[in-house]
């Protein structure tokens, strides 16, 4: 049975998606990566953060590098602030990527580092920096050229005995990089943090989407928007989608044109769980209500269409 979120008032409704029997996520994820934008104070974020859960929106994404390594230790001042809401959160952060940075002055070059040590101590620091004793989900940021799988997968045995961490993931991951990890970690692998949107369709052309379907695998999407690449085109590719995306938004009544975007993804029978990345209410409750909008599976290869600039074959 899929867990439900209930608002305080009983009003909102959102299933969470079970990624283990015990474990879920909320279906709209929040990211949190341009927290330091957004200019709010403590309490602006904390008063933002009540409205989110009152939506549904319970899941919050991290890593370690956000905002120049600084944004986990702001939600970690919203928590400190508002001590009842960290039990009725999921806190997502990842490890794996170390930039360079002014806080790391021997650094010369940006590059991937998935041994023990870093893992574990990467996974230290976001729990002083989120001022909390456990993070929900550890993903791993990006598949590795360098990477010892019996390495990190001592790494999560550790961290899970230890509680500190309760659930393990990848982000980026090709099927045949998440299947050699899962031959080698104790704990199963509850999902992949993929980019996915009508204008980024890698993942439906290397065989990952299909290995989500096969193993149940729920994925998160980043970038559900395309940075901007679809509402605001600056290419080719761009307003040829936003013309098909526009269409369906007419066809259907709905509007912002960025509901229909969520409802495109939401449709698919993957069960994938969008990052929104906002600082902005609004922008959230439009993903929120995209979950109410029932798309034909003509509306939907309208827009993959577009996407792919040629008809089926």
């Amino acid at each position: 049975m899929d867990l439900l979120f209930r608002g305080t008032n009983q009003t909102n409704i959102m299933k969470k998606i079970n990624l283990t029997s015990n474990f879920g996520l909320s279906r709209i994820v929040h990211g949190q990566m341009r927290m330091g934008d957004w200019k709010m104070s403590n309490q602006e974020l904390s008063v933002f953060m009540e409205e989110l859960v009152e939506l549904g929106v319970t899941s919050f994404d991290h890593a370690d590098i956000y905002g120049n390594y600084g944004c986990e230790a702001m939600l970690g001042e919203v928590l400190n602030l508002n001590k009842g809401l960290r039990n009725r959160i999921e806190i997502i952060t990842k490890c794996g990527i170390k930039l360079v940075s002014d806080k790391f002055p021997g650094r010369n070059i940006k590059y991937y580092d998935y041994s023990y040590d870093h893992i574990v101590t990467s996974v230290n620091n976001s729990l002083k920096n989120l001022r909390t004793d456990h993070v929900d989900l550890l993903l791993l940021h990006r598949p590795a050229p360098f990477f010892d799988p019996e390495i990190v997968a001592k790494a999560f045995s550790v961290l899970k005995k230890e509680g500190k961490v309760l659930h393990f993931g990848v982000s980026n991951f090709t099927p045949g990089q998440y299947e050699m990890l899962s031959k080698f970690t104790d704990e199963k692998l509850v999902t992949n943090q993929v980019e996915i949107s009508p204008y980024h369709l890698e993942h439906f052309e290397n065989g990952n989407m299909d290995f989500f379907l096969k193993e149940n695998i729920k994925p998160m999407a980043w970038s559900p928007l395309a940075a901007g690449k679809l509402l605001n085109p600056h290419d080719e590719k761009g307003p040829r989608i936003l013309r098909a995306l526009t269409q369906v938004a007419e066809e259907l009544n709905i509007t912002p044109v960025d509901k229909v975007i969520y409802a495109w993804l939401l449709k698919h029978p993957v069960t994938m769980m969008p990052v929104v990345g906002t600082g902005k209410i609004d922008r959230i409750k439009s993903a929120v209500n995209a979950l109410k909008i029932d798309m034909s599976l003509e509306h939907w290869y309208k827009i993959y269409i577009a996407a792919l600039g040629k008809e089926l074959p």
